[in-house]
């Protein structure tokens, strides 16, 4: 009786559970957001940052950085897995005010998270606060007793008191007012004719009986606008004397309320016709300038326009007359390139009979 062969397939090996792959090192903080809440203008406000290492290596931290108003503690720079890390930092407020946000950038190595980036608020408050801190005055041609109002508020439970303001410039006046008794005051800042300059700037200094806040410092800014314009500010003529008749216009233009009148327009120089134009009633003037063919400019002389206002501030209209320089060429008209003679080439050596 033939026997039955039985065949089996061989079942290949069963695999065990997979290995997990290499993690590295990694970093993970228990918050990047900090709210370090409210804090007084001028304190140093501290806070730690935790972090562990969830990976499988050691962890490394090569570098914290963030800008000069946060001091950078000892933090950890290696980390075994499954440890816990700090960073320390310190966050000076001075010079700040309101919401503040900032940033640290850590550098480690973390392959997938190699910059982390760490952030936190602060709500900055001053003990006096002084709300502006500098103040822009535009002085119009009709009131220059221009001014301006900055308050001042005490945030603390303490009353203070302040002095009266002195400025250094005399171009400005200051003049302190109580709202409410160590509280809250306003000073009013104003501009003192007359003005020496068409962009003015001064400080208002005011002391106080606040230990933190001794001094206040206001700074002033005045811009004092011209009552009347004058466009273009000068006339600039072309090397004389002129190869032909030529013509200039200058626009004067009121900047004020007052009604302008101007008259007598007047040259200083010979053989210049010269008109002068009401083109808005009160308002704005052309003064047209017609420089006849073989117009010559003396040497040395100075050539200016001028017109008679009603403004006692600006009693007469000057613009200036300017001529081109021009380009004067040395005696003997110019000077002339005279070639040389031709570099002398080195002599080449006798050829031998074997190059031959």
């Amino acid at each position: 009786m033939m026997g039955t062969a039985v065949l089996c397939a061989q079942q290949p090996a069963t695999q065990g559970p997979a290995t997990a792959s290499t993690v590295g090192p990694k970093i993970q903080f228990e918050s990047t957001m900090h709210d370090l809440g409210r804090a007084m203008q001028g304190e140093k406000v501290k806070y730690t940052y935790i972090f562990t290492n969830t990976g499988d290596e050691v962890l490394e931290v090569s570098g914290v950085h963030a800008c000069g108003c946060i001091t950078i503690g000892d933090y950890t720079k290696k980390l075994e897995p499954n440890k816990t890390g700090s960073i320390p930092i310190s966050f000076n407020s001075s010079g700040y005010a309101g919401t503040v946000n900032k940033s640290i950038n850590v550098t480690c190595n973390d392959k997938n998270n190699s910059r982390p980036v760490l952030q936190f608020k602060c709500d900055v408050w001053k003990a006096l606060e002084v709300n502006p801190q500098f103040t822009i005055l535009n002085v119009q041609p009709d009131s220059p007793q221009a001014s301006s109002t900055v308050h001042i508020v005490n945030h603390m439970e303490e009353p203070v008191t302040i002095s009266e303001p002195t400025s250094d410039n005399q171009s400005f006046g200051a003049e302190l007012k109580t709202i409410t008794p160590g509280k809250e005051f306003k000073v009013v800042v104003s501009a003192v004719p007359p003005f020496t300059a068409r962009n003015i700037h001064g400080q208002i200094t005011l002391k106080t009986s606040m230990a933190s806040m001794p001094v206040i410092n206001i700074t002033a800014y005045a811009n004092v606008l011209p009552a009347i314009e004058v466009v273009p500010p000068s006339v600039a003529l072309p090397p004389t004397p002129l190869a032909s008749e030529l013509k200039r216009t200058v626009s004067i233009i009121n900047k004020g309320t007052k009604v302008m009148m101007l008259s007598e327009p007047t040259l200083n120089a010979s053989g210049v016709d010269v008109q002068l134009n009401e083109v808005q009633a009160g308002r704005r003037y052309e003064a047209t300038l017609t420089f006849p063919a073989g117009f010559t400019v003396a040497q040395g002389q100075r050539m200016e326009l001028a017109i008679k206002s009603n403004f006692s501030n600006v009693p007469v209209v000057k613009v200036a007359i300017a001529q081109t320089p021009v380009r004067t060429m040395p005696p003997g008209g110019p000077v002339k390139m005279t070639p040389g003679p031709a570099p002398r080439l080195p002599a080449l050596p006798p050829q031998s009979a074997a190059s031959q």
